[in-house]
């Protein structure tokens, strides 16, 4: 699972309102080269919740240069563009699982797939 798929998932156990951002508790995580394309990473920026991001990169150890905040020229800062495509696209989570903040429920990864599937008394 990438971290650019973690920005977007949320918890809907039933009762629960705040179900984001899940934490990642990883037991395999790999780096895995991806081709750079400014353009993708220019588009996805603003749809990003960078604290989620900042916090996932940081508990999976991969937070290296990544800044606190959004570069206000990101469009045109290269640099800055390569440092989230590295965190959204290229640290990846293997195994492990995704725990909601509120209920503490834990959604198993497998093979980088989170299985976010509810058990019938949860939905």
């Amino acid at each position: 699972m990438k971290l650019l798929t973690h920005n977007m998932l949320t918890s809907h156990v039933k009762g629960v309102t705040k179900g984001y951002p899940l934490l990642i508790k990883a037991t395999e995580v790999k780096v895995n080269e991806v081709d750079f394309n400014p353009q993708f990473i220019s588009r996805m920026i603003p749809k990003i919740e960078w604290s989620a991001l900042i916090q996932a990169a940081e508990g999976l150890g991969h937070l290296q240069d990544l800044p606190g905040a959004v570069a206000p020229d990101f469009e045109s800062n290269e640099d800055f563009l390569r440092k989230v495509h590295r965190a959204l696209l290229e640290v990846e989570v293997i195994e492990g699982c995704l725990q909601c903040p509120e209920s503490g429920r834990e959604f198993p990864i497998s093979r980088g797939i989170p299985n976010m599937l509810l058990n019938e008394d949860e939905s």
